[in-house]
């Protein structure tokens, strides 16, 4: 009789962890799922199968004069090598300062059938960080400009 009471208590709790560790798994699988997003290009974009479904990622240089606000809504035209692509950015946040004509943008969310990408997120690479220093160009600013400027022009 105990041992039976005993079995049947393992069962049970033994059963308890296997509906937890199959709620834990379909919810990692599900998480992943959603969160999944596939870089593609302007091109690979207008026609691959599955464009309306996928949460993807798009990358260009933003056509410049295309740049419309509105708040923290944008609309603008992505361009990569001869193929464009119009974008329309609804995020909670505005977009980052280095958004501008001529930027790299990646741009994030669905392609609708109406040939509008609808990006939830955007991203804009700044030039600056990215472009080889130049021979023999001064420094930018900071302490090293005010060591190497003459004393008369350096306030005390």
């Amino acid at each position: 009789m105990i041992a039976s009471d005993r079995r049947r208590t393992l069962v049970r709790f033994g059963a308890a962890i296997v509906v937890v560790v199959a709620a834990l798994g379909y919810l990692a699988w599900t998480g992943v799922e959603q969160s999944k997003s596939y870089y593609v290009t302007i091109k690979e974009l207008q026609t691959m199968d599955g464009r309306y479904e996928k949460r993807l990622r798009v990358a260009g240089t933003v056509v410049p004069g295309s740049i419309r606000r509105q708040g923290t809504h944008v609309e603008f035209t992505l361009k990569e090598n001869d193929s464009l692509l119009n974008v329309a950015y609804s995020g909670t946040e505005a977009p980052p300062d280095t958004f501008k004509d001529d930027s790299q943008a990646l741009a994030e969310g669905n392609y609708g059938h109406d040939g509008i990408f609808y990006a939830r997120q955007l991203q804009a690479k700044c030039a600056s960080k990215y472009a080889p220093k130049q021979e023999g160009a001064p420094p930018a600013g900071g302490k090293l400009a005010l060591q190497n400027a003459p004393r008369s022009e350096v306030s005390r």
